[in-house]
């Protein structure tokens, strides 16, 4: 049974993988429990993924269903159920955050370690509120002020994961081009990396890596990508890609053991932790690039 502390999007997915053993545990198809609810079999199946909430009521046919009797262990099971259905803390900005981001915020806030390469910008995490504002500019040229505001509060609030009483480790490599993109103008760009140099110091949970202009094509090519790892032994590690209108969300070993293998390369590539304060007052003194 998931634990405390796992958040709604966590016990939803162990719920569901749950539920799924359970199903299998009896030889039973899909279609059977589909049957049973009166519904189709792709709901059965996001059910058991964790994509769509899980109604007590439904979850009660499927544990008897599946065989479960035992009155403290359906109690149990269907009080984790009802705490999956508690509000996030994000769900103020339900309206302006599309569902296929909320999956994601859900995630990190519970992940145990989160390791990200950035190609273009500086990771959500680690931005200012100037940068964060000149970032959603960027992409929502038709929004209203007031939704510009949200997004960037938004932005803010999920970086509180960070001080947290155990929080995350949070393990960045990001290119040289980044640093170096005025993004907003130099006095922000300028308060963005003193910011990061100050995070890097003062936090030692936070990793940062650059990797230099110098080092010509690397593993990372272009895509930006972040792996989570979260402390629950049942949940996968899985990697995030976000696109412009929507994410991949990818957890088949397969596919995860490809991109930890770049992220290591990229990792093993870059300037050491050591060399990133230098690598910053050097951007930050206006000075050429590494190996200019």
């Amino acid at each position: 049974m998931s634990g405390e502390g796992d958040g709604p999007t966590v016990a939803r997915i162990l719920l569901g993988s749950q539920l799924r053993r359970l199903r299998e545990e009896q030889g039973m198809a899909r279609a059977e429990a589909a049957e049973a609810l009166g519904t189709a079999d792709s709901t059965i199946s996001r059910m058991e993924l964790g994509r769509v909430a899980l109604k007590e009521a439904n979850v009660a046919v499927l544990l008897s269903l599946y065989g479960m009797d035992d009155e403290q262990e359906r109690a149990a099971f269907l009080a984790r159920v009802r705490e999956t259905n508690t509000q996030c803390w994000w769900h103020p900005y339900s309206d302006i955050t599309p569902n296929w981001l909320q999956r994601y915020l859900g995630l990190e806030a519970t992940a145990s370690v989160i390791r990200t390469y950035e190609a273009q910008w500086l990771p959500g995490l680690l931005q200012t509120e100037a940068y964060a504002e000149a970032m959603i500019r960027l992409g929502t040229y038709s929004q209203r002020e007031d939704d510009v505001a949200r997004r960037v509060r938004l932005r803010l609030e999920r970086q509180q994961v960070l001080s947290q009483p155990d929080p995350p480790t949070l393990w960045a490599v990001i290119d040289e081009a980044a640093l170096r993109r005025p993004v907003g103008g130099p006095r922000v760009m300028r308060d963005q990396i003193e910011a990061l140099a100050a995070q890097e110091s003062k936090n030692p949970k936070v990793i940062i890596q650059v990797m230099p202009l110098a080092a010509g094509g690397h593993a990372g090519g272009g895509t930006s990508f972040t792996i989570l790892r979260f402390p629950q032994e049942e949940m996968r590690d899985l990697v995030y890609v976000e696109q412009l209108t929507s994410a991949l969300y990818l957890d088949k070993p397969a596919d995860v053991d490809r991109y930890f293998d770049v992220m290591n390369h990229l990792s093993e590539e870059a300037a050491t932790p050591q060399e990133t304060p230098a690598i910053l007052d050097r951007i930050l003194s206006n000075r050429p690039a590494i190996g200019d």
